[in-house]
């Protein structure tokens, strides 16, 4: 009897724990370069004692989805996409270096080019900071040129470089602000492969038709659970009501 309830309850355990990044997912969907979580498990024996027989699923971690998301186009000048694979490197809240796929930048007041959350986006020096300027040039390679007011427009001034990596996707993990780090602390060196869209922004690359259904599957697999732990009660209490009568 210990089996069924034991199971049902690892089962139900990790059912909510699948249920979390789902509803995680279907809240990003509208978030851009935002990248799917995928939680995995494996399954163990339990050790020790008479418990061989038992199995038990624990969460192994939370991957990332990589599959590119679709582009849009916004004619914004300070907006790019990447092409393919790479990162945009940017600065974390704890000056480590980390990577995002969200191209939809902002200036600070100080000029400061930036995430729409506020990270630093890293440049050939460090943070990047753009002179006020009548308008905003960013290439493929990521470079930045600006024109200052007054200025002809062949008169573009190369003012910094858009850090545009692409470390292996074995060595990322998703931390809790949404960049992606390196599991090794390094640094990534610029790639020359990498480019962008200019103009344009990656979406989510969450499903959210995928998503709901899996919700739906989800809240059924936990009932399932739920159900079994019921009827091990109802034959326990059977069982006893049994022997009370011998």
């Amino acid at each position: 009897m210990d089996r069924v309830v034991y199971l049902a309850a690892n089962g139900s355990n990790h059912i909510m724990s699948a249920q979390t990044a789902n509803i995680n997912n279907l809240a990003n969907v509208n978030t851009p370069g935002f990248r799917a979580d995928l939680p995995s498990f494996t399954s163990q024996e339990v050790e020790g004692g008479d418990y061989q027989t038992r199995v038990f699923s624990s969460l192994d971690k939370l991957r990332a989805d990589f599959t590119p998301g679709a582009i849009a186009s916004t004619g914004n000048e300070l907006d790019v996409a990447i092409k393919g694979e790479g990162w945009i490197a940017v600065q974390g809240a704890s000056g480590e270096e980390g990577y995002t796929r969200a191209g939809n930048f902002k200036l600070s007041p100080e000029g400061m080019l930036q995430t729409q959350d506020g990270k630093a986006v890293i440049g050939n020096g460090g943070p990047i900071t753009i002179p006020p300027a009548e308008k905003v040039e960013i290439g493929n390679d990521g470079t930045i040129s600006v024109k200052a007011a007054g200025q002809s427009a062949a008169s573009l001034a190369q003012v910094d470089r858009i850090k545009l990596v692409k470390p292996d996707q074995e060595l990322l993990y998703k931390g809790q602000d949404g960049l992606f780090y390196r599991s090794d602390k390094a640094p990534s060196n610029p790639d020359p492969t990498v480019s962008v869209v200019s103009g344009a922004y990656e979406k989510s690359n969450v499903d959210s038709i995928g998503s709901l259904v899996s919700m739906i599957d989800l809240a059924r697999e936990y009932e399932i659970d739920m159900k079994m732990m019921k009827m091990a009660e109802d034959n326990s209490d059977k069982t006893n009501q049994i022997m009370q009568i011998q």
